[in-house]
């Protein structure tokens, strides 16, 4: 099995991939840059890091890989456990893993997991084209200490009306002017080619990755008679999923059950395969579905996950 394709497919979309029973790649961005020394310009990126305390399943690895081989759900959670079991064997024998386009990891003297990020794929879809660009050095004050020198050479004639070195003073200004030009020119040259690699990294990688949203597949036997619910209205892209049902009445059971839980739950609609999406609750924001999650898989149902998706 290729898990690291499917970490590196994931953390294009995702600011954390959890590998149960083993830890979790994180990114954080970092703003553009610029060598001091080289002149070099770095586009914005997502450094990565690996945690290995982050070890609990969150079903988003296991879901996207029960996807994309077309396996059930638990087959896949159990290809992860092996494939974790032999990584963590070769570790303890001294040797180092790759990790295709994301990095390397190793055991320390402590016994501790040591991660060494790649560098040739930058996650930041933002970003997605763009490489770093080096521009020539502008030293104006070499010209300018030119023109001082020049001044002060020059013959000066001491008749009133006329002054031998104002022609060399209208060149070396003419030079800072041209000099000072060329650096403005340059740097909004650079500032309009980011922002159409932007423009277009933006569409391309949306194109890639809106067929990466997972779902979970649910089926329940002995499907109820449909219930009708009157629902408070809801929004937010961001979706606790409780299950999956072929039947809708059976999705519309479930979401009684939720609401006489206290939760706020709701249908969403059918995904691609045609299933009844059922969630505890939409958010508007990233921070709160993760908290309220948490505290889901803690206190009601562990194989509760994470659904993004913007709804009609």
């Amino acid at each position: 099995m290729q898990l690291e394709t499917y970490i590196s497919d994931l953390l294009y979309r995702y600011d954390c991939v959890t590998i149960p029973e083993f830890g979790a790649f994180l990114t954080q961005r970092v703003s553009a840059k610029i060598h001091e020394t080289t002149h070099t310009f770095y586009p914005p990126k997502k450094a990565l890091s690996f945690n290995e305390q982050l070890q609990q399943n969150d079903g988003l690895l296991a879901n996207y890989i029960a996807e994309v081989e077309k396996i059930p759900y638990t087959t896949a959670l159990n290809k992860i456990s092996k494939h974790i079991k032999s990584i963590k064997s070769f570790l303890n024998e001294g040797e180092t893993i790759q990790f295709k386009n994301i990095g390397e990891l190793k055991l320390n003297a402590d016994g501790k997991i040591e991660f060494n990020p790649s560098d040739h794929i930058n996650y930041l879809t933002d970003a997605f084209g763009l490489s770093h660009f080096t521009s020539t050095d502008v030293n104006r004050e070499v010209y300018r200490e030119t023109a001082e020198a020049v001044e002060e050479t020059a013959p000066i004639a001491l008749t009133p009306q006329k002054r031998s070195n104002r022609n060399w003073l209208k060149y070396a200004a003419a030079a800072v002017l041209f000099l000072g030009l060329g650096g403005f020119g340059a740097a909004t040259y650079y500032n309009s080619t980011i922002e159409n690699h932007n423009q277009l990294a933006q569409e391309q990688a949306n194109e890639q990755l809106d067929a990466k949203v997972q779902e979970a597949t649910f089926v329940i036997s002995n499907p109820l008679p449909a219930a009708t619910l009157s629902l408070e209205k809801q929004s937010g892209n961001y979706h606790i999923v409780a299950g999956a049902f072929r039947v809708e009445a059976n999705s519309e059971k479930k979401v009684k059950q939720l609401r006489d839980n206290g939760f706020k739950a709701r249908k969403i609609g059918t995904n691609r395969y045609g299933l009844h999406e059922v969630v505890y609750a939409s958010f508007e924001t990233r921070e709160e579905a993760q908290r309220e999650l948490y505290k889901i898989r803690r206190e009601h149902n562990r194989d509760a996950w994470l659904l993004i998706k913007k709804l009609k």
